[in-house]
């Protein structure tokens, strides 16, 4: 297997050689761009797998690397959030937040923002349309990962273990006997469909009538749309937009979820 990769330096000069090779380890991933077997990355920089793998422990343990279930390693959350790096916070907020008030004038939707923290989604941005029935969630609520859109869509991209205990937590809270092995295998199913889709959506989950449809941002600014390769792709922000039954019927979801991401896109820097 070849690689594009300078060899790994046989002397340290003047730095630190064990991170320059963990760094070289972590390199090979993100120019292959997709799960790789031990043995493979091992043959991409001509080192025993037993030392690759090393490296590859210390990298997850920060995040910056991640082993799936079928045993192959991808990247972590980590060098996707690297993504922004570019992109100042505040920066991205303002785009976001034109683009929400774009899509409210665009489509008479209420639009919400909100951003990963530890225990789930929070809102940070309402903005409210200027329909006679509007919609809106205040400032500063945390969105739950069962019932609404933001909260599942956040869920498909975040570590399963985090959510698993998280949604544990949400199901017991309304009902204490809860079956909660069978309640993940078809939460599970969800989050599988989320991520192949690109997108999340409530149909009076949380209010009769309401409907809700969450984009994420980052993917949306990587220009992905969704993928179904068991790859979980970072977002530190999700749009959301949220109407009537009416406004967004179930059958036009896909449409608009494009619509919604076409919007986005007007508004973010290349």
């Amino acid at each position: 297997m070849s690689s594009s990769l300078t060899s790994i330096p046989n002397k340290a000069q003047g730095g630190v050689q064990s991170l320059e090779v963990g760094l070289t380890v972590l390199d090979v991933l993100i120019d292959h761009n997709e799960p790789m077997m031990l043995k493979e990355i091992a043959q991409a920089i001509d080192m025993h797998p037993a030392k690759v793998h090393r490296y590859l422990v210390s990298l997850i343990r920060k995040d910056y690397a991640k082993q799936i279930e079928d045993g192959r390693y991808a990247l972590g959350n980590r060098v996707n959030a690297l993504s922004y790096s570019g992109l100042n916070q505040n920066n991205l907020l303002q785009h976001l937040t034109r683009a929400a008030t774009d899509i409210k004038n665009a489509m008479q939707c209420s639009v919400q923002i909100a951003k990963w923290f530890q225990d789930g989604p929070v809102v940070i941005q309402s903005i409210e349309s200027d329909s006679p029935i509007s919609i809106i969630t205040r400032v500063g609520s945390r969105m739950p990962l069962t019932t609404s859109a933001t909260g599942r869509l956040f869920a498909s991209l975040q570590d399963k273990n985090i959510i698993k205990a998280l949604v544990n937590a949400e199901w017991l809270q309304v009902d204490a006997n809860a079956d909660l092995d069978l309640k993940w295998q078809q939460y599970e199913q969800m989050l599988t469909t989320i991520r192949h889709q690109g997108y999340a959506t409530v149909t009076g989950d949380m209010l009769m009538g309401i409907s809700a449809i969450s984009i994420p941002v980052n993917p949306v600014l990587n220009g992905v749309a969704g993928s179904d390769s068991g790859q979980v792709q970072y977002t530190e922000y999700a749009l959301t937009v949220i109407g009537t039954t009416q406004q967004l019927p179930e059958a036009q979801n896909h449409n608009r979820a494009e619509d919604i991401r076409r919007l986005i896109r007007k508004h973010l820097p290349n």
